[in-house]
């Protein structure tokens, strides 16, 4: 009777160890998913500047970034 409550303790211990593990580790997980082309974001951006809603100094400031984003 009491070797098999050792027995019974002891594979307890060891499922509740086994289990710790699938906890997920608490990782966070970031992705980003981009639906538009280098080609239509520039076409964008030079729609926005010709509105006159960015200065000539963001509009190639945001340029560079996409070209850069894309190399």
């Amino acid at each position: 009777m009491k070797l098999s409550s050792i027995l019974i303790s002891i594979i307890l211990a060891f499922s509740l160890l086994a289990l710790q593990g699938c906890g997920g580790g608490g990782a966070k997980v970031n992705s980003t998913v981009t639906t538009t082309t280098m080609g239509q974001e520039l076409q964008d951006l030079e729609e926005t500047y010709k509105k006159g809603l960015l200065t000539e100094d963001e509009y190639k400031k945001a340029r560079k970034a996409i070209l850069k984003r894309y190399q």
